[in-house]
């Protein structure tokens, strides 16, 4: 979980130097350094909720896996006593 939201706080970051290099500022400003951190927590932010989201989806493909085994291993105990019945 860690390393998703630090990439994309530094993701932020590179964001924003991409901004000012556009721009031809210096990326050192002092009027300007606020924008850093605000451009880091927005991308910590998306990382965050992307992890949410991977649980979620993770935990919904387990629960469906589970299912679908079940259901399998119930088919083919059916299958197994048809066969035998029909002997």
């Amino acid at each position: 979980m860690v390393h998703r939201i630090a990439f994309w706080s530094f993701f932020g970051v590179a964001v924003r130097f991409w901004q000012v290099g556009i721009e031809m500022r210096p990326f050192f400003n002092k009027q300007s350094l606020w924008a850093y951190p605000v451009y880091a927590a927005g991308g910590a932010s998306f990382g965050y909720w992307l992890q949410g989201v991977d649980d979620r989806q993770s935990a919904t493909l387990a629960e469906r896996k589970s299912i679908l085994l079940e259901k399998r291993a119930k088919k083919a105990e059916r299958d197994a006593e048809a066969a035998t019945a029909a002997q």
